[in-house]
């Protein structure tokens, strides 16, 4: 028996990284996985990774997982990839809002497309997928929608660290507002016992994208790795709604306070 039998999980982003560690841990916990991101072939993004792999790195443990291809910046694909959830598995009990198109650039350097490309990615596709979901949710009387935020969405100290000064203040905007949103929604959907939080890692986690951005490096042992993220999120989208609910956690402080690192 595991913590997620008989749950639907969506997990966006999942073709790498922190989206397809939650996805795989998911699917062991027995959920049925949608795992959704844009690349779907080896050589079509310059990172390692697609969400055929990840489905079937869960299907071999014998779990349940489909591979949903989409874009989140395009409404259509968001709209789509909850239908085919609804078509192929059911009305998914877990939505993980994980996918991230980031550009660290300084504002004064910012295009208007890339600017409005990760707003549209990682806060008006939570927004929306959200509304997707929430109606099947409120059938059965339970669920839950999980943020993946960053530290990045924290006020950098002045004078500045290098690291503030070098152009993360758009990326930070962006986990900023998803944090806002999801504490919000919580509040929203309490009486409907629909739990919603934001979750970010405790350190940085080597994955290829923090890899790909130097921010980190695979052998950096003050790094923190993807499982960590995947423990502490299963722990906000199982417990029940109301008793966990619109926190702005941080992965090894939750596994520390409940027991679970």
């Amino acid at each position: 028996m595991g913590l997620l039998d008989g749950k639907v999980a969506i997990v966006t982003g999942a073709s790498r990284g922190i989206g397809a560690e939650i996805a795989r841990r998911f699917g062991a916990e027995g959920a049925a996985v949608v795992v959704a991101a844009r690349t779907t072939q080896a050589g079509e993004s310059p990172l390692a990774g697609t969400i055929g792999e990840t489905a079937q790195a869960i299907r071999a443990a014998g779990g349940i997982a489909i591979a949903v291809p989409a874009d989140l910046s395009r409404p259509a694909d968001r709209e789509r990839l909850v239908a085919e959830t609804v078509r192929q598995l059911g009305a998914p009990d877990i939505l993980v809002n994980n996918a991230a198109v980031t550009y660290f650039t300084r504002v004064e350097d910012f295009t208007p497309r890339r600017y409005q490309l990760m707003f549209e990615v990682q806060v008006q596709a939570p927004f929306h997928l959200a509304t997707l979901v929430l109606p099947g949710m409120r059938e059965r009387g339970r669920g839950w929608i999980l943020n993946i935020s960053s530290r990045a969405a924290l006020h950098p100290a002045i004078p500045p660290t290098a690291w503030a000064g070098r152009g993360g203040t758009v990326y930070g905007m962006c986990k900023a507002a998803l944090e806002r949103f999801s504490t919000g929604l919580a509040a929203e959907l309490y009486p409907d016992n629909i739990a919603v939080n934001a979750l970010s890692p405790s350190k940085v986690v080597p994955t290829p994208g923090t890899i790909f951005h130097k921010l980190t490096s695979e052998d950096d042992e003050n790094a923190e790795p993807p499982a960590v993220m995947a423990a502490a999120a299963l722990m906000l989208c199982h417990a029940d709604p109301q008793a966990r609910t619109g926190r702005i956690a941080y992965s090894g402080e939750l596994l520390d306070e409940l027991g679970a690192g």
